[in-house]
């Protein structure tokens, strides 16, 4: 058997095969003896057909049978000995005139390869490393919601200034079906909250979301309204009064900051400023982080130039998956992917360049820290270390939870290595300024 490569640009090849009688008149043959004990031939009697009339009724089918047999077998072991590095799988080409009582049977493959090119860390650029600050504002509203959630809901008949009012906005043509709690104080004109007074369970009060709150991203929290709608949004809801409660406030004493962190941990209200302040930081850091992967991802994706082989995915892509693309429905699909498909390109390269791999203890310790995290959340403050290694055996042993903590553990290393190399500029900045800079408003 002859294979060869023949290169089309640097990103797409054909594989030529041509494959002679010897390569498969061998296996062919044993076949063919197999089946004569078994072959059934009108007018004989099973196991006496003649050897003639068995390879005439069977011999095309185990033909053809044993050479797609050696061409995938000599296909598979060609890409392993060249080392070639394919994005997809090999694409047969289709000859609908295909002799197979040809001498010579030659067989085609498109391939797509992976491109070649380097990628550069420390390239200048305007990328941000926000540090996320949590001021007087924002600590204060905790501590306001904290006595609230903590406090005492009284029951009332109907809306006051200063209630919290339960039900569900709806808007079924855009969607919209929502239930929510809020006070009165969230809507950003005084004359939508009179709206509300003296109204009673049961009652429906129909707004419109142009400018209803002071941010249009609140519409977010509130209507659940996807952030690529909220903007300019200016459709009436209606919203149906469930429940009306005025809260009487928790007293902030020993036993409220017992019951939130433990005993003893917080012992004033200077002491609940100060844990609100370290634990919202905290969790800022990690949106922060996320912010920066994906501000370094967009810059390497946008300054790293390769060609992808586009047109052989295309077709690879109406070739894969339970229900086969048409070539519109493809051609879809590869927009949708082609940015995710480069930055993997670029993220193999960056572990590759800078010598970054993943261990099975680096694993072992992720999955730790996060199941730490997760039980402190839930008050478990000290678990032993045999209770968590044993939740961490149990987790590891779950493929698909492998694959998921692993991808994690490598945006962590990547990111570590972006902090490093990119070199971004600190700025700090309150939540609401980060909010507003995460969204590119």
């Amino acid at each position: 058997m002859d294979i060869k490569r023949v290169a089309k640009d640097a990103v797409n090849e054909t594989i030529v095969m041509n494959v002679v009688h010897m390569d498969y008149k061998g296996q062919v043959a044993k076949r063919i003896n197999e089946k004569m004990p078994l072959a059934q031939v009108k007018g004989f009697r099973k196991g006496q057909v003649p050897k003639d009339l068995v390879e005439k009724q069977y011999g095309k089918a185990i033909k053809q049978e044993e050479i797609k047999k050696v061409v995938d077998l000599a296909l598979e072991r060609y890409i392993q000995s060249e080392r070639l590095n394919l994005l997809g799988t090999p694409i047969a080409k289709v000859n609908e005139n295909f002799d197979w009582d040809a001498e010579e049977l030659t067989f085609e493959y498109e391939i797509g390869l992976v491109p070649n090119f380097e990628i550069d860390l420390e390239a200048k650029n305007d990328i941000v490393k926000y540090v996320v600050t949590a001021d007087d504002k924002l600590i204060d509203g905790q501590v306001e919601r904290i006595q609230k959630q903590f406090g005492k809901a009284n029951p009332v008949e109907k809306v006051t200034a200063d209630a919290d009012i339960t039900g569900t906005f709806a808007n079924a043509e855009n969607g919209i079906e929502n239930k929510t709690t809020f006070s009165l104080s969230v809507f950003k004109d005084k004359k939508t909250a009179d709206l509300f007074i003296g109204k009673e369970v049961g009652d429906v009060v129909t707004v419109n979301t142009k400018g209803l709150f002071e941010d249009d991203h609140q519409l977010m929290d509130y209507l659940k309204v996807p952030h690529d709608n909220v903007h300019d949004l200016a459709v009436d809801v209606a919203f149906t009064i469930e429940a009306i409660n005025v809260s009487e406030p928790a007293e902030l004493n020993q036993e409220l900051f017992d019951k939130l962190f433990g005993e003893g941990k917080v012992a004033s209200l200077e002491d609940l400023k100060a844990k609100i302040k370290e634990d919202a930081e905290a969790q800022f850091a990690q949106q922060a982080d996320q912010k920066l992967l994906l501000d370094v991802q967009d810059f390497l994706i946008e300054n790293t130039k390769f060609d992808l082989p586009a047109e052989f995915l295309k077709k690879w892509l109406q070739t894969v998956g339970e229900k086969k693309l048409s070539a519109e429905e493809a051609e879809i699909e590869y927009a949708r992917s082609e940015k995710g498909l480069r930055f993997q390109l670029i993220e193999g390269k960056a572990m590759a360049q800078s010598n970054i791999q993943i261990t099975f203890e680096d694993l072992k310790a992720f999955t730790s820290n996060a199941i730490r995290q997760q039980m402190a959340q839930f008050g478990q403050t000290n678990p032993t270390d045999e209770e968590v290694e044993g939740i961490v055996a149990r987790v590891l042993s779950n493929q698909e939870e492998v694959k998921r903590l692993s991808e994690q553990v490598v945006a962590a290393k990547l990111l570590d290595l972006f902090k490093e190399k990119a070199n971004p500029t600190t700025k700090e900045v309150t939540y609401d300024e980060f909010i507003a800079a995460s969204y590119g408003e």
